[in-house]
């Protein structure tokens, strides 16, 4: 889900006035309000490349949540999809005219997709599955036969007991197949300078999935006319994308890849289709101030795409028919799923007008888009947006907003298509014989009209009986289907309405909170001229949360001199606390009334290498017999990594007393393999160790602290927190369905949370000494809850670390950490359905105690534009490990921070 990014209003530099006309420096102050009104838009905190004058650091988390697609009946077995956002934005000034930008967006999704379309005659398309007798669910169906008239038009089943109806039944349906959690990061970076007319920006980046890699740079610019009332913008990007489709073990044997039969590689037992991709990108616009209460924006844009174009999990159905029934009264038609073909170009040309007013007598603004896109696919698409910005006092803004859509279909869409001719065929030699093979050596032909009558090479006459001969088929002539096809809904028409609203607030300090929810519904009805794709309406919804800081450099902190010599502005300069190490959580506090910091945490955890039980290297086979209760183990995890984002908001209400707030987001991801020894599931119905692999993430816990200083004297504090962790975590992840059959929860160390109340208490020592600083903290977790919802509990845990630090310089600090934790193992058990195919599903083989080293160096920006910033990194590594039960080895630990204080 890509943000909607607004034109900047250009022109707006801070503080520009004209020495001649009081009214040009009327209309700059006006633009200043608009661009301001501008910024402010549903679903988006203002992002770096729109700040102005200040540098700022954006957090925001979405949720996107679908609703359930119309299956005609059958149980919604699937979960719809959705997504969890987060994303983190930056600007700096590195001088007066020159600024650093960066971005970060992760974004986990999972739920149903559909993979194709097909009649509803089909016997619907999604088959209902049991369990026990009672009909709980779907499983997609992707071959089938379906019943025919004399116009191909389908004959309806009965759902029960999937006899024909004898009546005609046009209606599609969507075929939807599951997915486990699957995680997308992106990270872009920038550089802008600014002159007095004109500004130019760079900027580059790269996306990474499991399944998809690309690397994106950019440049652009600006040019002012006019007194600055004219700007004309210009730019230009390139992408260059690999694809490695994982297919989908549970449809790709019934989905036909000879399309692609030279990009399909075998990978650890999965298929993967690999294709490239490049986009070329360029435009250019202008925006001109009308009034001092009015702007417009103009621009259009150009995209040449190339390459692998398709989405290589999207199907076409194809219902071939025997050419030799079509004067049959009813026919019987061959459904069969391809992989989608679309063309290998594609060019796009948009046009897009912004008008912004502002309305003085309600001091507010209003926004006025439209935008127009026309490709060489045929999807045209129209898009009408209007938002009010109205703010209400108080540092509150209201903003509603309303946006329509409408878009053509592709010239090669269908929901499904007709190929007169058998989707398999005997092969036929150059004579006109029918080709048959010996089926314990297919190398070997014979050739003949039956079993009763065929020859060998030689022509010697041959019993097809004794040898055991069977025919030779090929597949069908791709010549001719269409050169392209797809059934993907997204290139059906359909027109779509939404609205939404944000809320903001200001709290001063530089701290400002949004809040915005958009809700979307689409309808083929809606398309502008109407459509007839009714089967794939929907709608969803965009819930965000935001905050923003600007920085701005206090005027309290020291200052570097050309000689490099420190100076102060006030005396509670000259001495900086020393922060702990960045992996020591709830280790400092402010020390003013009214103070606030903002700050951001990144752990990244890696596991792998050898399985251990207690301290002790193990085998496969003695993980098979011992590491799965009374059962055998088949799979233990080759690696597992976990990434955990945090942001740290701190007030001080009074000099004794901090408070904090922490949510958290955390992904994960696993591959597993199979032991040496292990028994083999028939099935293949967890064979989860191919190259897909599974993730998980969302939303983890959520701390809240109150921390209590005990004793301030010069060179020694001490406080106490009193935290606790709220269960906002999930708990009852589930991996997807793979060969109809249930994987059911997901392993303990993959859910996101806890799922229960947690008591987090630490009490922590600092010390220090001209260039030296030391401190200790004994800190611990209570599962306040006997289990949650998924019935189990995770173990207490106490830890216990002492660390000493040597300046390196005024601003720079080395630490060195040790660390000793003790974790107990899990209480109970799932309270639902588990695969238990490894250790990591059995509660025993978690919690240990482990002794841990931990080296790092903190960084406390002294002066200059960055002064107040903080920055910290730490490497832990693990000295030793006593771990509960069999348990994959641990390699470390790496955590750094950023925070700022307001």
């Amino acid at each position: 889900m890509q943000q909607n990014k607004r034109p900047q209003c250009q022109g707006s530099k801070q503080g520009y006035t004209h020495p001649e006309t009081h009214s040009v420096k009327s209309s700059s102050h006006t633009l200043q309000a608009l661009t301001s009104a501008a910024l402010m838009l549903p679903g988006l905190l203002i992002s770096p490349a729109h700040a102005a004058g200040t540098d700022r650091i954006n957090f925001q988390y979405s949720r996107y949540q679908e609703g359930e697609r119309n299956l005609y009946g059958v149980p919604q077995s699937y979960k719809p999809i959705s997504a969890d956002v987060l994303h983190g934005s930056g600007i700096f000034s590195l001088t007066d005219r020159a600024k650093f930008t960066f971005g970060y967006t992760q974004d986990t999704w999972s739920g149903a997709t559909p993979v194709s379309t097909t009649p509803l005659a089909t016997s619907g398309g999604n088959r209902p599955y049991t369990v026990n007798g009672v009909v709980v669910g779907a499983s997609p169906i992707l071959n089938s036969q379906i019943l025919l008239d004399h116009d191909l038009n389908p004959i309806g089943r009965d759902p029960i007991t999937k006899q024909s109806t004898g009546v005609v039944d046009t209606r599609s349906v969507l075929v939807m197949s599951s997915a486990s959690p699957e995680t997308r990061r992106q990270a872009n970076f920038g550089l802008s300078y600014e002159w007095n007319e004109a500004a130019l920006n760079v900027g580059g980046g790269f996306s990474r999935e499991r399944d998809y890699h690309s690397s994106f740079g950019s440049i652009g610019g600006r040019l002012d006319f006019n007194q600055k009332l004219t700007s004309v913008k210009f730019g230009g990007g390139y992408t260059d994308s690999q694809v490695s489709a994982i297919l989908d073990p549970d449809s790709s044997p019934y989905i036909t890849k000879t399309a692609y039969a030279q990009q399909i590689v075998n990978r650890r037992g999965s298929e993967i289709l690999k294709g490239d991709r490049q986009d070329w990108v360029a435009n250019t616009g202008l925006t001109q101030i009308l009034s001092k209460n009015a702007l417009i924006d103009a621009s259009i844009g150009y995209t040449h795409s190339s390459g692998f174009l398709e989405n290589p999990y999207k199907a076409t159905s194809v219902i071939f028919i025997d050419p030799a029934k079509l004067n049959d009264n009813l026919i019987i038609g061959d459904v069969r799923a391809l992989i989608e073909q679309r063309p290998n170009i594609r060019n796009q040309v948009a046009l897009s007008t912004k008008y912004v007013h502002y309305i003085s007598p309600f001091n507010a603004a209003m926004h006025l888009g439209y935008r127009l896109s026309v490709d060489d696919w045929g999807v045209n698409t129209h898009t009408f947006d209007a938002s009010w910005v109205q703010p209400l006092g108080g540092g509150w803004t209201l903003t509603p907003r309303v946006r329509y859509y409408s878009q053509d279909s592709a010239s090669f869409y269908r929901p499904y298509l007709f190929s007169q001719q058998n989707y398999r065929n005997q092969e036929v030699d150059s004579f006109g014989r029918q080709v048959w093979i010996d089926r314990k050596n297919p190398t070997v032909q014979y050739y003949g009209s039956d079993l009763s009558n065929l020859v060998d090479q030689n022509g010697s006459a041959v019993d097809g009986f004794s040898v055991d001969a069977q025919p030779k088929l090929t597949l069908f002539d791709a010549g001719k289907l269409p050169a392209h096809f797809s059934s993907d809904h997204r290139l059906a028409g359909f027109g779509s309405l939404s609205g939404g609203v944000v809320l903001s607030k200001i709290l001063g300090k530089g701290v400002a909170l949004e809040a915005g929810f958009e809700y979307y519904t689409r309808a083929s009805s809606m398309q502008i001229g109407g459509g007839n794709n009714s089967f794939a309406d929907f709608d969803y919804y965009v819930a965000n949360a935001a905050i923003k800081f600007d920085i701005e450099p206090d005027a309290s902190m020291p200052i570097t001199t050309s000689s490099g010599s420190f100076t102060a502005h006030t005396h509670s300069s000259l001495h900086h606390h020393k922060i702990p190490p960045a992996t020591v959580m709830f280790g400092h506090m402010l020390d003013k009334p009214g103070d606030f910091m903002a700050g951001y945490r990144f752990m990244y955890q890696w596991t792998g290498g050898n399985m251990m039980h207690g301290a002790h290297k193990v085998s496969d086979q003695a993980i098979v017999d011992q590491g799965c209760g009374n059962k055998d183990c088949q799979f233990t995890p080759q690696f597992m990594d976990m990434r955990m984002h945090m942001v740290d908001l701190m007030y001080a209400p009074t000099k004794w007393l901090n408070v904090m707030l922490m949510p958290t987001f955390m992904d994960m991801d696993m591959n597993l393999r199979q032991l040496a020894g292990a028994r083999v599931d028939a099935s293949g119905a967890h064979s989860h160790h191919g190259a897909a692999g599974h993730e998980s993430g969302a939303v983890g816990d959520t701390y809240f602290s109150s921390l209590i200083k005990l004793l301030d004297i010069p060179g020694h504090r001490v406080h106490v927190n009193l935290g606790f962790s709220a269960p906002t975590g999930k708990t009852d992840i589930k991996i997807r369905r793979s060969f109809n059959a249930d994987g059911g929860l997901i392993h303990f160390g993959m859910q996101l949370g806890s799922g229960t109340w947690d008591f987090t208490p630490s009490l922590t020592y600092l010390g220090e000494y001209n260039r030296w600083s030391w401190g200790t903290q004994i800190s611990g977790i209570k599962r306040m809850e006997d289990r949650n919802q998924s019935g189990y509990r995770l173990g207490d845990m106490f830890q216990a670390t002492s660390w000493g630090g040597l300046d390196l310089a005024r601003w720079l600090t080395a630490s060195v950490r040790g660390v000793y934790t003790w974790q107990d193992a899990i209480h109970r058990d799932f309270n639902q359905y588990n695969a238990r195919i490894g250790p990591m599903d059995f509660p025993r083989n978690y919690g240990g105690q482990f002794w841990d080293m931990g080296f790092g160096v903190n960084a406390q920006i002294p002066g200059g534009r960055f002064a107040g910033n903080r920055l910290g990194i730490e490497w832990v590594q693990p000295i030793r490990s006593d771990f509960n039960g069999y348990q994959l080895n641990r390699q470390g630990m790496l955590s750094a921070t950023w925070s700022y204080q307001f």
